[in-house]
Protein backbone atom coordinates (compact mmCIF):
# COMPACT_ATOMS: atom_id res chain seq x y z
CA UNK A 1 0.00 0.00 0.00
CA UNK A 2 1.54 3.28 -0.90
CA UNK A 3 0.59 6.76 -0.30
CA UNK A 4 -0.47 8.53 3.34
CA UNK A 5 -3.63 7.13 4.86
CA UNK A 6 -5.42 8.81 7.51
CA UNK A 7 -8.04 6.94 10.18
CA UNK A 8 -9.85 9.61 11.60
CA UNK A 9 -13.36 10.20 13.65
CA UNK A 10 -12.72 8.08 16.25
CA UNK A 11 -11.92 7.78 20.25
CA UNK A 12 -7.96 7.15 19.73
CA UNK A 13 -6.76 5.06 22.78
CA UNK A 14 -2.84 3.82 22.66
CA UNK A 15 -3.69 0.93 25.49
CA UNK A 16 -0.79 -1.48 24.59
CA UNK A 17 1.91 1.76 25.16
CA UNK A 18 5.25 1.11 26.17
CA UNK A 19 6.18 0.73 30.07
CA UNK A 20 7.60 4.17 30.20
CA UNK A 21 4.26 5.58 28.52
CA UNK A 22 0.89 6.83 29.87
CA UNK A 23 -2.02 5.57 28.63
CA UNK A 24 -3.68 8.04 26.24
CA UNK A 25 -7.25 8.50 25.90
CA UNK A 26 -8.02 11.26 22.21
CA UNK A 27 -11.56 11.54 22.24
CA UNK A 28 -11.21 13.03 18.18
CA UNK A 29 -8.13 10.96 17.56
CA UNK A 30 -6.55 9.98 14.29
CA UNK A 31 -3.52 8.24 13.26
CA UNK A 32 -1.88 8.59 9.65
CA UNK A 33 0.47 6.13 8.26
CA UNK A 34 2.66 5.60 5.35
CA UNK A 35 3.21 1.96 3.99
CA UNK A 36 3.67 -0.01 6.41
CA UNK A 37 4.56 2.49 9.29
CA UNK A 38 2.42 5.15 11.22
CA UNK A 39 3.45 8.27 10.95
CA UNK A 40 1.52 10.18 13.34
CA UNK A 41 -0.70 10.31 16.20
CA UNK A 42 -3.18 12.81 17.33
CA UNK A 43 -6.04 14.79 17.09
CA UNK A 44 -8.49 14.93 14.07
CA UNK A 45 -7.67 18.83 13.85
CA UNK A 46 -3.69 18.49 14.03
CA UNK A 47 -3.58 15.31 11.65
CA UNK A 48 -5.82 16.77 9.11
CA UNK A 49 -3.54 19.79 8.71
CA UNK A 50 -0.89 17.95 8.56
CA UNK A 51 -2.01 15.19 6.22
CA UNK A 52 -4.99 17.19 3.97
CA UNK A 53 -3.82 15.20 0.93
CA UNK A 54 -4.22 11.67 2.64
CA UNK A 55 -7.19 8.67 1.74
CA UNK A 56 -9.11 9.02 4.57
CA UNK A 57 -10.85 5.60 6.16
CA UNK A 58 -13.27 7.23 8.52
CA UNK A 59 -13.59 5.33 11.88
CA UNK A 60 -17.35 6.45 12.06
CA UNK A 61 -17.23 7.13 16.03
CA UNK A 62 -15.32 3.63 16.94
CA UNK A 63 -12.63 3.20 19.68
CA UNK A 64 -9.12 3.19 17.74
CA UNK A 65 -7.14 0.59 19.01
CA UNK A 66 -3.52 -0.95 18.12
CA UNK A 67 -4.37 -4.73 16.69
CA UNK A 68 -4.89 -7.37 18.67
CA UNK A 69 -2.36 -9.97 19.72
CA UNK A 70 -3.40 -13.66 20.21
CA UNK A 71 -0.51 -16.04 22.07
CA UNK A 72 -2.33 -19.12 21.41
CA UNK A 73 -4.33 -20.15 18.93
CA UNK A 74 -5.14 -23.54 16.77
CA UNK A 75 -6.49 -22.79 13.36
CA UNK A 76 -6.65 -27.08 12.69
CA UNK A 77 -9.88 -26.69 14.79
CA UNK A 78 -11.56 -24.40 12.44
CA UNK A 79 -13.74 -27.46 10.65
CA UNK A 80 -14.74 -29.34 14.07
CA UNK A 81 -17.64 -26.83 14.05
CA UNK A 82 -20.70 -29.75 15.21
CA UNK A 83 -18.54 -32.55 14.92
CA UNK A 84 -19.60 -35.24 16.96
CA UNK A 85 -16.99 -37.90 18.09
CA UNK A 86 -19.86 -40.30 18.09
CA UNK A 87 -18.97 -41.40 21.66
CA UNK A 88 -19.43 -39.69 24.59
CA UNK A 89 -16.41 -37.38 26.54
CA UNK A 90 -16.43 -36.78 29.72
CA UNK A 91 -13.15 -35.77 30.92
CA UNK A 92 -10.43 -34.06 29.42
CA UNK A 93 -7.91 -37.24 28.83
CA UNK A 94 -11.39 -38.55 26.54
CA UNK A 95 -11.36 -34.51 24.82
CA UNK A 96 -8.44 -34.81 23.01
CA UNK A 97 -8.43 -38.80 22.66
CA UNK A 98 -11.69 -39.24 20.86
CA UNK A 99 -11.80 -35.84 19.13
CA UNK A 100 -8.67 -33.57 19.01
CA UNK A 101 -6.29 -36.98 18.39
CA UNK A 102 -8.45 -37.92 15.36
CA UNK A 103 -9.19 -34.64 14.34
CA UNK A 104 -5.66 -34.07 13.88
CA UNK A 105 -4.95 -37.31 12.33
CA UNK A 106 -7.60 -37.02 9.89
CA UNK A 107 -6.14 -33.86 8.29
CA UNK A 108 -4.65 -33.42 5.01
CA UNK A 109 -2.95 -30.68 2.91
CA UNK A 110 -6.23 -29.35 1.40
CA UNK A 111 -7.59 -29.22 5.02
CA UNK A 112 -4.79 -27.57 6.89
CA UNK A 113 -4.23 -25.09 4.15
CA UNK A 114 -8.28 -24.35 4.40
CA UNK A 115 -8.38 -24.26 8.27
CA UNK A 116 -5.47 -21.66 8.38
CA UNK A 117 -7.59 -19.42 5.80
CA UNK A 118 -10.84 -19.68 7.92
CA UNK A 119 -8.95 -18.77 11.09
CA UNK A 120 -7.04 -16.21 9.27
CA UNK A 121 -10.45 -14.69 7.97
CA UNK A 122 -12.09 -14.89 11.77
CA UNK A 123 -8.80 -13.04 12.95
CA UNK A 124 -9.46 -10.35 10.44
CA UNK A 125 -13.06 -10.35 11.47
CA UNK A 126 -11.93 -9.53 15.10
CA UNK A 127 -9.32 -7.01 14.86
CA UNK A 128 -6.25 -9.38 15.49
CA UNK A 129 -3.12 -8.58 13.39
CA UNK A 130 -0.77 -11.33 15.26
CA UNK A 131 -1.38 -14.59 16.04
CA UNK A 132 0.61 -17.75 17.55
CA UNK A 133 -0.59 -21.30 16.49
CA UNK A 134 -0.20 -24.34 17.72
CA UNK A 135 -0.71 -26.91 15.01
CA UNK A 136 -0.92 -30.38 14.76
CA UNK A 137 -1.57 -32.74 11.63
CA UNK A 138 0.23 -36.19 12.27
CA UNK A 139 -1.09 -37.56 8.78
CA UNK A 140 0.55 -34.27 6.53
CA UNK A 141 3.35 -33.24 8.80
CA UNK A 142 6.07 -32.25 6.44
CA UNK A 143 5.34 -29.29 4.56
CA UNK A 144 2.31 -28.01 7.08
CA UNK A 145 3.74 -25.12 8.42
CA UNK A 146 4.38 -23.41 4.62
CA UNK A 147 0.51 -24.05 4.30
CA UNK A 148 -0.09 -22.01 6.84
CA UNK A 149 2.39 -18.94 6.81
CA UNK A 150 0.70 -19.59 3.09
CA UNK A 151 -2.60 -18.10 4.32
CA UNK A 152 -1.15 -15.52 6.66
CA UNK A 153 0.51 -14.03 4.14
CA UNK A 154 -2.30 -14.29 1.77
CA UNK A 155 -4.57 -12.53 4.19
CA UNK A 156 -2.10 -10.50 5.40
CA UNK A 157 -1.66 -11.09 8.91
CA UNK A 158 1.53 -11.64 11.16
CA UNK A 159 2.14 -14.69 13.07
CA UNK A 160 4.69 -17.18 14.69
CA UNK A 161 3.70 -20.71 13.40
CA UNK A 162 4.93 -24.09 15.16
CA UNK A 163 4.51 -27.76 14.52
CA UNK A 164 3.30 -30.06 18.06
CA UNK A 165 6.12 -32.61 18.52
CA UNK A 166 4.30 -35.44 20.80
CA UNK A 167 5.23 -39.33 21.05
CA UNK A 168 1.74 -40.43 20.94
CA UNK A 169 1.71 -41.49 17.34
CA UNK A 170 5.07 -43.38 17.63
CA UNK A 171 8.81 -42.02 17.99
CA UNK A 172 9.22 -41.82 14.19
CA UNK A 173 6.55 -38.95 14.51
CA UNK A 174 7.82 -36.84 16.76
CA UNK A 175 11.45 -36.95 14.87
CA UNK A 176 9.36 -35.71 11.81
CA UNK A 177 7.81 -33.31 14.27
CA UNK A 178 11.06 -32.03 15.46
CA UNK A 179 12.20 -31.49 11.41
CA UNK A 180 9.62 -29.64 10.35
CA UNK A 181 9.52 -27.13 13.20
CA UNK A 182 13.69 -27.17 12.63
CA UNK A 183 12.98 -27.11 8.36
CA UNK A 184 10.35 -24.18 9.51
CA UNK A 185 12.77 -21.92 11.96
CA UNK A 186 15.22 -21.84 9.51
CA UNK A 187 13.99 -20.68 6.44
CA UNK A 188 11.39 -18.06 8.52
CA UNK A 189 14.36 -15.83 10.25
CA UNK A 190 12.94 -12.74 9.07
CA UNK A 191 9.58 -11.36 8.17
CA UNK A 192 6.28 -11.34 9.60
CA UNK A 193 5.41 -14.77 9.70
CA UNK A 194 8.06 -16.37 11.53
CA UNK A 195 8.28 -19.70 13.64
CA UNK A 196 8.73 -20.82 17.78
CA UNK A 197 9.46 -24.87 18.12
CA UNK A 198 6.51 -26.60 19.20
CA UNK A 199 5.27 -29.64 21.73
CA UNK A 200 2.54 -30.98 22.94
CA UNK A 201 2.59 -31.61 26.31
CA UNK A 202 4.92 -33.20 29.11
CA UNK A 203 2.76 -36.10 29.52
CA UNK A 204 2.99 -37.25 25.28
CA UNK A 205 6.77 -36.50 25.18
CA UNK A 206 9.61 -39.14 26.15
CA UNK A 207 12.97 -38.09 27.46
CA UNK A 208 14.29 -39.09 24.30
CA UNK A 209 12.16 -36.74 22.54
CA UNK A 210 12.88 -33.75 24.75
CA UNK A 211 16.89 -34.39 24.64
CA UNK A 212 16.68 -34.53 20.74
CA UNK A 213 14.86 -30.83 21.07
CA UNK A 214 17.15 -29.34 23.19
CA UNK A 215 19.97 -30.97 20.83
CA UNK A 216 18.66 -29.48 17.77
CA UNK A 217 16.33 -26.78 18.50
CA UNK A 218 18.63 -23.52 17.06
CA UNK A 219 19.42 -21.30 19.15
CA UNK A 220 16.95 -18.36 20.65
CA UNK A 221 13.95 -20.01 19.28
CA UNK A 222 11.85 -20.49 22.08
CA UNK A 223 9.53 -23.15 22.42
CA UNK A 224 5.38 -23.31 22.94
CA UNK A 225 4.22 -26.38 24.50
CA UNK A 226 0.93 -26.85 27.08
CA UNK A 227 1.92 -27.09 30.58
CA UNK A 228 -0.58 -28.55 33.25
CA UNK A 229 -4.19 -27.57 31.58
CA UNK A 230 -5.69 -30.76 33.09
CA UNK A 231 -4.17 -32.23 36.21
CA UNK A 232 -2.70 -35.66 33.78
CA UNK A 233 -0.33 -33.02 32.32
CA UNK A 234 1.31 -33.39 36.09
CA UNK A 235 0.10 -36.98 37.34
CA UNK A 236 1.14 -39.05 34.31
CA UNK A 237 4.38 -36.95 33.90
CA UNK A 238 5.43 -37.46 37.38
CA UNK A 239 4.58 -41.31 36.99
CA UNK A 240 6.54 -41.65 34.03
CA UNK A 241 9.24 -39.63 34.49
CA UNK A 242 9.48 -38.95 38.10
CA UNK A 243 9.21 -35.23 37.16
CA UNK A 244 6.43 -32.38 36.27
CA UNK A 245 6.03 -30.49 33.23
CA UNK A 246 7.83 -27.50 34.49
CA UNK A 247 10.60 -29.41 35.64
CA UNK A 248 11.43 -31.02 33.05
CA UNK A 249 11.64 -28.02 31.00
CA UNK A 250 14.15 -26.98 33.00
CA UNK A 251 15.84 -30.00 33.13
CA UNK A 252 16.50 -29.98 29.15
CA UNK A 253 16.84 -26.60 28.99
CA UNK A 254 13.87 -25.48 27.40
CA UNK A 255 12.84 -22.90 29.55
CA UNK A 256 13.97 -19.57 29.02
CA UNK A 257 12.44 -16.05 28.35
CA UNK A 258 10.90 -17.15 24.77
CA UNK A 259 8.78 -20.49 25.92
CA UNK A 260 5.32 -19.28 25.79
CA UNK A 261 3.43 -22.38 27.83
CA UNK A 262 -0.38 -22.31 27.50
CA UNK A 263 -2.90 -23.24 30.22
CA UNK A 264 -0.67 -23.39 33.59
CA UNK A 265 -3.76 -24.09 35.79
CA UNK A 266 -2.64 -27.18 37.33
CA UNK A 267 1.10 -25.77 39.13
CA UNK A 268 2.00 -25.62 42.37
CA UNK A 269 3.96 -22.37 43.68
CA UNK A 270 6.74 -23.27 42.75
CA UNK A 271 6.52 -23.98 39.40
CA UNK A 272 5.06 -21.04 39.11
CA UNK A 273 8.19 -19.36 40.54
CA UNK A 274 10.23 -21.59 38.00
CA UNK A 275 8.38 -20.07 34.97
CA UNK A 276 9.13 -16.77 36.70
CA UNK A 277 11.84 -16.90 37.42
CA UNK A 278 13.07 -17.97 33.73
CA UNK A 279 11.17 -15.22 31.98
CA UNK A 280 9.11 -17.68 30.30
CA UNK A 281 5.41 -16.34 29.37
CA UNK A 282 2.03 -18.44 31.00
CA UNK A 283 -0.92 -17.97 27.91
CA UNK A 284 -4.53 -17.86 29.92
CA UNK A 285 -7.20 -19.24 27.38
CA UNK A 286 -10.25 -19.17 29.82
CA UNK A 287 -12.83 -19.88 26.95
CA UNK A 288 -11.72 -23.30 26.36
CA UNK A 289 -10.65 -23.58 30.04
CA UNK A 290 -14.75 -23.24 30.74
CA UNK A 291 -15.26 -25.45 27.52
CA UNK A 292 -13.28 -28.30 28.57
CA UNK A 293 -14.40 -27.87 32.38
CA UNK A 294 -10.37 -28.18 33.08
CA UNK A 295 -10.41 -25.02 35.76
CA UNK A 296 -8.98 -21.39 35.67
CA UNK A 297 -5.64 -19.97 36.17
CA UNK A 298 -5.91 -17.96 39.21
CA UNK A 299 -3.84 -15.17 37.00
CA UNK A 300 -3.61 -13.40 40.20
CA UNK A 301 -1.46 -16.10 42.25
CA UNK A 302 0.53 -16.73 38.76
CA UNK A 303 1.42 -12.87 38.73
CA UNK A 304 2.06 -13.04 42.73
CA UNK A 305 4.62 -15.75 41.57
CA UNK A 306 6.88 -13.30 39.12
CA UNK A 307 4.77 -15.21 36.02
CA UNK A 308 4.30 -12.99 32.80
CA UNK A 309 0.76 -13.90 31.84
CA UNK A 310 -0.76 -13.26 28.64
CA UNK A 311 -4.19 -14.05 26.52
CA UNK A 312 -5.27 -16.64 23.96
CA UNK A 313 -7.97 -18.53 22.54
CA UNK A 314 -7.38 -21.56 22.40
CA UNK A 315 -8.85 -22.63 19.41
CA UNK A 316 -12.41 -21.50 20.49
CA UNK A 317 -12.54 -17.98 18.78
CA UNK A 318 -10.06 -15.37 17.48
CA UNK A 319 -12.05 -12.85 19.24
CA UNK A 320 -9.22 -10.95 21.70
CA UNK A 321 -11.62 -8.65 23.44
CA UNK A 322 -14.13 -11.54 24.44
CA UNK A 323 -11.62 -13.58 25.68
CA UNK A 324 -10.47 -10.71 27.67
CA UNK A 325 -14.26 -9.96 28.74
CA UNK A 326 -14.15 -13.76 29.77
CA UNK A 327 -10.78 -13.61 31.78
CA UNK A 328 -12.37 -11.14 33.87
CA UNK A 329 -15.31 -12.49 34.90
CA UNK A 330 -13.64 -15.94 35.64
CA UNK A 331 -11.30 -13.93 37.46
CA UNK A 332 -14.07 -12.01 39.76
CA UNK A 333 -16.20 -15.27 39.98
CA UNK A 334 -12.89 -17.42 40.83
CA UNK A 335 -12.11 -15.27 43.61
CA UNK A 336 -16.05 -14.48 44.36
CA UNK A 337 -14.88 -10.83 44.74
CA UNK A 338 -16.87 -8.25 42.72
CA UNK A 339 -14.07 -5.83 43.00
CA UNK A 340 -11.46 -7.90 41.84
CA UNK A 341 -9.63 -7.83 38.41
CA UNK A 342 -8.48 -4.63 37.73
CA UNK A 343 -4.68 -5.53 39.55
CA UNK A 344 -4.57 -8.29 37.20
CA UNK A 345 -6.54 -8.55 33.97
CA UNK A 346 -6.03 -5.59 32.28
CA UNK A 347 -1.92 -6.71 32.06
CA UNK A 348 -2.55 -9.40 29.54
CA UNK A 349 -3.16 -7.39 26.23
CA UNK A 350 -0.06 -5.38 27.07
CA UNK A 351 1.96 -8.76 27.60
CA UNK A 352 0.62 -10.20 24.64
CA UNK A 353 2.52 -7.10 22.72
CA UNK A 354 5.44 -7.27 24.87
CA UNK A 355 5.57 -11.12 23.63
CA UNK A 356 4.99 -10.73 20.36
CA UNK A 357 7.65 -7.42 20.04
CA UNK A 358 10.70 -10.08 21.25
CA UNK A 359 9.66 -12.87 18.82
CA UNK A 360 9.00 -10.54 15.58
CA UNK A 361 11.78 -7.92 16.71
CA UNK A 362 9.08 -4.77 16.49
CA UNK A 363 10.14 -2.82 19.73
CA UNK A 364 7.12 -0.22 18.98
CA UNK A 365 4.83 -2.95 17.77
CA UNK A 366 1.43 -2.51 19.57
CA UNK A 367 2.40 1.35 20.62
CA UNK A 368 0.31 4.36 18.08
CA UNK A 369 3.39 6.24 17.54
CA UNK A 370 5.82 7.47 14.94
CA UNK A 371 7.76 4.75 13.87
CA UNK A 372 5.42 1.53 14.91
CA UNK A 373 3.90 -0.53 13.00
CA UNK A 374 0.58 0.51 11.88
CA UNK A 375 -1.68 -2.47 13.19
CA UNK A 376 -4.71 -0.90 13.96
CA UNK A 377 -8.21 -2.14 15.05
CA UNK A 378 -11.46 0.08 15.20
CA UNK A 379 -14.17 -1.47 17.09
CA UNK A 380 -17.50 -0.39 16.12
CA UNK A 381 -18.66 0.75 19.61
CA UNK A 382 -20.16 4.29 20.78
CA UNK A 383 -19.04 5.15 24.02
CA UNK A 384 -22.30 6.88 25.43
CA UNK A 385 -20.19 7.97 28.78
CA UNK A 386 -16.99 9.48 28.81
CA UNK A 387 -13.72 7.45 28.02
CA UNK A 388 -10.52 7.90 29.88
CA UNK A 389 -7.12 6.75 30.97
CA UNK A 390 -8.72 5.48 34.16
CA UNK A 391 -11.78 3.58 33.02
CA UNK A 392 -10.86 2.03 29.53
CA UNK A 393 -10.87 -1.24 30.61
CA UNK A 394 -14.20 -0.91 31.50
CA UNK A 395 -15.49 0.16 28.40
CA UNK A 396 -13.47 -2.39 26.35
CA UNK A 397 -15.29 -4.88 29.22
CA UNK A 398 -18.18 -4.00 29.36
CA UNK A 399 -18.84 -2.36 25.87
CA UNK A 400 -16.27 -2.70 23.05
CA UNK A 401 -15.77 -6.73 23.93
CA UNK A 402 -19.45 -7.04 22.53
CA UNK A 403 -19.08 -4.90 19.45
CA UNK A 404 -18.05 -5.51 15.71
CA UNK A 405 -14.88 -4.26 14.47
CA UNK A 406 -15.27 -1.73 11.67
CA UNK A 407 -11.89 -1.76 10.00
CA UNK A 408 -8.64 -4.39 10.75
CA UNK A 409 -5.10 -2.16 9.35
CA UNK A 410 -2.63 -4.49 9.59
CA UNK A 411 1.00 -3.46 8.22
CA UNK A 412 -0.63 -0.37 6.89
CA UNK A 413 -3.20 -2.55 4.71
CA UNK A 414 -6.55 -2.41 5.19
CA UNK A 415 -7.62 -6.19 5.93
CA UNK A 416 -11.02 -5.17 6.70
CA UNK A 417 -13.13 -2.05 5.43
CA UNK A 418 -16.55 -1.24 7.40
CA UNK A 419 -16.90 -4.83 8.22
CA UNK A 420 -15.75 -6.13 5.02
CA UNK A 421 -12.59 -8.05 4.05
CA UNK A 422 -10.80 -7.08 1.24
CA UNK A 423 -8.23 -9.66 0.86
CA UNK A 424 -10.13 -12.97 1.62
CA UNK A 425 -13.56 -13.78 0.91
CA UNK A 426 -15.06 -15.95 3.74
CA UNK A 427 -17.94 -16.64 1.97
CA UNK A 428 -16.00 -18.53 -0.31
CA UNK A 429 -14.22 -20.29 2.12
CA UNK A 430 -16.95 -21.45 3.94
CA UNK A 431 -18.49 -22.69 0.47
CA UNK A 432 -15.02 -24.68 0.25
CA UNK A 433 -15.32 -25.94 3.72
CA UNK A 434 -18.61 -27.06 3.53
CA UNK A 435 -17.49 -29.20 0.55
CA UNK A 436 -14.44 -30.60 1.96
CA UNK A 437 -15.61 -31.50 6.12
CA UNK A 438 -17.99 -34.55 4.98
CA UNK A 439 -14.98 -36.54 3.68
CA UNK A 440 -12.93 -34.77 6.58
CA UNK A 441 -15.64 -35.89 9.08
CA UNK A 442 -15.47 -39.61 7.35
CA UNK A 443 -11.74 -39.74 7.93
CA UNK A 444 -12.21 -38.61 11.49
CA UNK A 445 -15.36 -41.34 12.20
CA UNK A 446 -13.21 -44.05 10.62
CA UNK A 447 -10.52 -43.37 13.20
CA UNK A 448 -10.24 -45.68 16.73
CA UNK A 449 -9.69 -43.59 19.68
CA UNK A 450 -7.59 -44.86 22.56
CA UNK A 451 -4.31 -43.31 21.76
CA UNK A 452 -1.56 -44.06 23.93
CA UNK A 453 0.10 -41.18 25.42
CA UNK A 454 3.95 -42.31 24.84
CA UNK A 455 3.11 -44.22 21.49
CA UNK A 456 4.01 -48.21 21.34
Amino acid sequence: MSGTYLLRNGVLVDVHVSAAREIRVLEDGAVAWEGDRIVAAGSVSELARRFGDAEVVDAQGGMILPGFVNLHHHFYSALARGLDPGVQTTTFHEVLDRLWWRLDRALDPDTVSLSAALSAADCVRWGCTTVFDHHASPSCIGGSLDLIAGAMETAGLSAVLCYEVTDRNGHAEALAGIEENIRFLESRSSGRVRGVFGLHASFTLREGTLAEIARQRPPGSGCHVHVGEDPIDVVASVEAFGAGPVERLVHHGLLDDRALLAHGIHLDADAYETIGRHGATLTHNPESNANNGVGRLDVGEASSHGCVVGLGTDGMSSAMLRALRAAFLAHRAGRGDPSAGFDVIPRLLKNNILVARRFLDEPLLGDLVPGAPADIVVVDTRAPTPVTATNIFGHLVYGASEAPVRHTIARGRVLLKDGVHTTIDPAELAERARAVAPALWRRFAALPWGTSFLGE
